[in-house]
């Protein structure tokens, strides 16, 4: 299950940086275009061009940087346990004695 939500949010990330090439690639055909008819200087379309690649590289950025902290937080039982320390095991081990010790009531 954890491992389709991590596919998702993944999938889901590439989504995304496929829409902003896909962005960059058609705004930069249009200043092209306004470049050709003189709505723009060649140095102000070459301006916007920098502009938009500089958005879109802190976009990317970004979406990497969630997609990096999801895959942290999604890190097995396992794993979690491995990470503790000494302390923090002895304190899990009482509080599953007590859990089992204590009577389950019904819902």
């Amino acid at each position: 299950m954890d491992k389709m939500i991590g596919d998702g949010i993944k999938k889901f990330v590439l989504m995304g940086i496929g829409a902003a090439a896909m962005t960059v690639e058609k705004s930069q055909q249009m200043v092209d275009e306004l470049v050709k008819k003189g709505e723009l200087t060649v140095e102000q379309g070459k301006e916007l061009n920098q502009e938009l690649k500089r958005n879109v590289r802190k976009t990317i950025d970004e979406a990497a940087e969630k997609k990096e902290a999801e895959e942290k937080k999604e890190a097995t039982l396992e794993e979690k346990i491995a990470m503790m320390s000494a302390e923090e095991l002895e304190n899990l081990k009482a509080f599953i004695e007590k859990t089992e010790a204590s009577p389950k009531t019904e819902e």
